[in-house]
């Protein structure tokens, strides 16, 4: 597989100055070192190959951004290599490229122009160009009067209708309107079937398990870990919490012989679960029951179960909160509540306690294969903390004999009367 983007032993690190005469200074050569360094990326080394989509996500500050500059050429790195195999199309910050005091019409030609298009091949794409942006008269004015929206709109318009082979996107999307998000993905997926290459940065997770083919995860300028969207959007929630096992090591698995011992001896459970958590507290049981209160992981559409959990309290906690989710197969988030939402249980538990949890509700997503996540979490003070988490614990299969478009079923009532 041809190599789109090669990224060897890339870091980048910033003098800071605490005056700004002493930036002077350092570039006089006078007065010693006035400066203090940090280091946006940390020696990053990955390839993406072309066809792929490819996810870059992490906290803020962890130099997704810096990455993405310089793979563009808007910085160059403090120290290792990057190579790039292709016309590269960027949608970075709002304003990168653009002429404030051009109107939108013309700040399309300077883009083409600087991407290497003569303004015979502008012209052609202009049309295809002002039909995707669709902001109207717009276009004749300024773009500095453009709201966010607008800007993006045609930022985005100019970036994939100059047939770039290669597509980065640093997390503009987020602030186009929802039918304009719409369109964008959907252009993505056509990207996709052409071949071309993609590279993500998002905070929307939904959208980087769909669309990407592998995901990489940075923190703090190092990189984590690269794999499939799934395991690293787990880890990434790990880091979140600052409880971040590199996945690599046996110890991202459960390494509880209680919880494997119980897993291995339930069908339907997941012997190689995700854990992790402060252990305040412990999800020590979990089943889940069918209509008539038999267990069993397979549950019939339209009927009402329930998710069981207990918990055994190892410290006095001000107010736990049990939690589920659902996803599908491929890892995205279907659904899932817990107690703090439903206002079940807002209360303080002492140390040597231990509580049975049921959530019951009826099953209304399609007929197929979901994988069942728990939690324990709470807070200490304005902090969040996780006690326990089994992340993927059991497969649960839908039974159904109606499946409609999408994750569940709305049940709608259908009446038809002459008019």
């Amino acid at each position: 597989m041809n190599t789109a983007i090669d990224v060897n032993h890339v870091s980048k690190v910033y003098r800071l100055y605490e005056k700004p005469y002493y930036r002077i200074m350092d570039a006089l050569g006078i007065g010693g070192r006035k400066y203090t360094e940090h280091a946006a990326l940390k020696d990053i080394s990955f390839q993406i190959h072309q066809g792929e989509c490819v996810g870059i996500i992490g906290t803020n500050g962890s130099g997704k951004s810096t990455i993405l500059k310089i793979i563009t050429g808007v910085l160059q790195p403090t120290s290792g290599t990057i190579t790039v195999n292709g016309r590269i199309s960027a949608l970075l910050e709002l304003g990168a490229g653009f002429n404030m005091e051009y109107n939108g019409i013309e700040n399309v030609y300077l883009n083409g122009t600087m991407l290497g298009f003569s303004e015979k091949e502008i012209d052609q794409k202009l049309p295809a160009i002002l039909d995707f942006a669709d902001i109207g008269d717009y276009v004749y004015q300024p773009v500095k009067t453009y709201s966010s929206g607008m800007f993006v709109r045609l930022a985005f318009a100019v970036a994939i209708n100059i047939d770039p082979e290669i597509l980065i996107v640093d997390e503009a999307l987020s602030v186009g309107d929802v039918f304009f998000q719409a369109k964008c993905y959907h252009k993505f997926e056509e990207f996709k079937e052409l071949g071309k290459t993609i590279v993500f940065v998002s905070h929307d997770l939904s959208s980087i398990q769909k669309y990407c083919d592998r995901v990489i995860l940075l923190n703090q300028g190092d990189m984590l870990g690269e794999g499939g969207a799934k395991e690293m959007i787990d880890a990434y929630k790990q880091v979140l919490v600052g409880q971040y096992q590199p996945v690599q090591q046996e110890s991202s698995l459960v390494d509880d012989e209680e919880i494997r011992a119980l897993a291995a001896e339930k069908a339907g459970v997941n012997p190689q679960l995700l854990e992790y958590g402060t252990h305040q507290a412990k999800i020590v049981d979990f089943y889940i029951t069918d209509e008539h209160q038999v267990r069993s992981n397979a549950v019939i559409k339209g009927t009402e179960f329930t998710i069981h959990m207990r918990v055994e309290f190892y410290e006095d906690l001000p107010a736990p909160i049990f939690a589920f989710s659902f996803k599908n197969i491929r890892g995205t988030e279907i659904t899932g509540t817990n107690s703090m939402v439903e206002k079940a249980f807002l209360e303080p538990v002492k140390a040597g306690m231990v509580k049975d949890v049921a959530f019951t509700q009826k099953m209304s997503l399609q007929g197929g294969e979901y994988l069942l996540s728990l939690g324990l979490t709470g807070f200490a003070g304005d902090e969040f903390q996780v006690y326990h988490r089994l992340y993927d614990v059991i497969n649960v299969t839908v039974v159904s004999d109606k499946n409609t478009v999408g994750f569940y079923d709305m049940d709608s009532t259908v009446t038809v009367t002459d008019a």
